[in-house]
């Protein structure tokens, strides 16, 4: 123990200025000459005799050998794990990811995930991937993996379980809030996202969907924005889906916003020292100027979707509706300590243009629009002037009495035949009813059709998509009554 800890304190006497090296371009460009914080006080060595009194029993008790990487390693995602959810100590497979998010292709099953209590919960599903087509919602609670309880797991030891070849099954068990729990098989598959997605209700509004901010979402934004100005038909309004966003690129947020801005301030970070702020503004020029635009949201929106909702709502482009977003109000930034190893450590908080902290708030809508579903009713009897004996007949002889509904013969054998009763039978017509009306009923599927690159979109049909999406259905009511304030180019 008395050669561990000379070692173990000339490492972090050596590995602090360069640490402290790295961390200041992450923070703001004025921190050299605005960073006004006092020296941080010398390492306390009674803490770190403690430290290496730890390490030391685990190497020599332990029921298994551990061997001093490991130990070190795990030393390092402790201390970062500790400090909130989304700090945390990438190793080569956490950093490859990493770095493949980014640019739209990683392997797994497609969920964004957070540990709350020790157990997974789904912060949102990417759209198409096994985990959306197999029904796995936001707030989902992961419970078990491979048949082993999540608790007690850290993230890192979730994620690699969750990892594997594509092509390979992966048993989860889910637990929703209300349900018992459910098990799950999902093929493990090479998840290639497609950032940006439109599609057209009617002829002239327009659904632009965005399912996470990667490097070159801002690009694909303006090629679909492009896309939609050659439209012979004018456009009267744009939806800019964000629900289930889990974020993604900073710069691909700024971008999007930056799309519905001529100028002005989209969002600003504030890190350590009170005076190292940095500012992200709009760039002159749009695509669609003055279109009417409405961003839809939802609690599985967060970071870089709440930077655009927050952005758009201060500079009154767009109405915000759906619910509250997410809450997640924290600057990341990856810090490379090795050819293939990084940290990413929480360095700053967002604010909104108008200085709102999105931190654990998240973006309230200016309409609240909760999930809904559409039923309709059956066809209800009743009486009108044409059932009424000795009515007038109609001049043209077309009229016919309303209310045709007649008992069959075999209810009335039965009626007879059963005893006399103080209340009215059911309508016996109704079971019949409704098997007619089941077995001619339809699941519309049309409004989850993508059409990327489409030049000749399919019309979604209004009915339809208040049956399939009631949240979006009421959005594009708010944006059609957009037009009567929203300013005239």
């Amino acid at each position: 123990m008395n050669k561990v800890l000379p070692v173990i304190v000339s490492l972090f006497v050596l590995h602090s200025p360069l640490w402290a090296a790295e961390l200041a371009p992450a923070a703001t460009p004025d921190t050299a000459t605005t960073d006004k914080t006092a020296p941080q006080p010398p390492l306390p060595l009674s803490d770190l005799r403690t430290f290496v009194d730890v390490f030391e029993r685990i190497r020599q008790s332990y029921v298994d050998p551990v061997d001093d990487k490991t130990l070190f390693e795990n030393a390092i995602k402790g201390m970062l794990t500790s400090l909130d959810p989304h700090s945390a100590y990438l190793d080569k497979n956490d950093y490859l990811d990493l770095k493949a998010q980014t640019t739209g292709e990683f392997g797994g099953i497609g969920v964004e995930i957070g540990m709350e209590d020790g157990l997974l919960r789904v912060i949102s599903p990417i759209d198409d991937t096994p985990a959306a087509k197999a029904g796995i919602q936001a707030g989902d609670y992961i419970i078990k993996l491979e048949d082993k309880a999540v608790k007690g797991m850290t993230m890192n030891e979730a994620v690699d379980i969750m990892r594997g070849d594509i092509g390979q099954p992966l048993k989860l068990t889910i637990q929703r809030k209300g349900e018992a729990p459910k098990k799950l098989t999902i093929i493990r598959a090479k998840i290639e996202t497609t950032s940006v997605k439109m599609r057209m209700i009617g002829e002239d509004y327009a659904v632009v969907r965005i399912s996470q901010f990667q490097t070159h979402t801002g690009r694909d934004l303006d090629k679909v924005l492009t896309q939609l100005k050659a439209n012979t038909i004018p456009l009267k309004g744009i939806i800019l889906d964000l629900r289930n966003n889990p974020g993604g690129v900073l710069a691909g947020a700024i971008s999007v916003a930056d799309s519905f801005l001529d100028k002005g301030l989209v969002v600003y970070t504030k890190a350590r020292s009170e005076d190292s702020i940095e500012k992200f503004e709009a760039t002159e020029g749009q695509i669609l100027p003055n279109i009417p635009l409405l961003v839809l949201v939802n609690g599985g929106s967060a970071s870089a979707s709440e930077i655009v909702a927050g952005a758009l709502q201060d500079q009154k482009r767009a109405i915000i509706a759906g619910t509250t977003t997410f809450g997640k109000g924290s600057v990341q930034t990856v810090l490379q300590i090795s050819e293939d190893k990084a940290i990413k450590m929480t360095t700053a908080r967002y604010y909104t243009p108008n200085g709102r902290s999105i931190q654990a708030e998240g973006i309230k809508p200016d309409v609240l629009i909760e999930p809904a579903k559409i039923e309709l009713l059956g066809s209800v009897e009743s009486y009108k002037e044409a059932d009424l004996k000795g009515h007038l007949a109609n001049p043209n002889e077309q009229a016919d009495a309303t209310n045709n509904f007649k008992p069959s013969d075999e209810q009335l054998d039965q009626d007879a035949a059963a005893p006399q009763k103080t209340t009215a039978p059911d309508n016996a017509s109704s079971s019949k009813k409704n098997k007619k009306d089941n077995k001619g009923s339809k699941v519309n599927t049309a409004s989850e059709k993508e059409l990327p690159n489409s030049k000749k979109p399919i019309l979604l049909n209004e009915k339809e998509l208040a049956e399939d999406d009631y949240v979006l259905y009421a959005a594009l009511n708010i944006l059609k009554g957009a037009a009567f304030w929203q300013p005239k180019p």
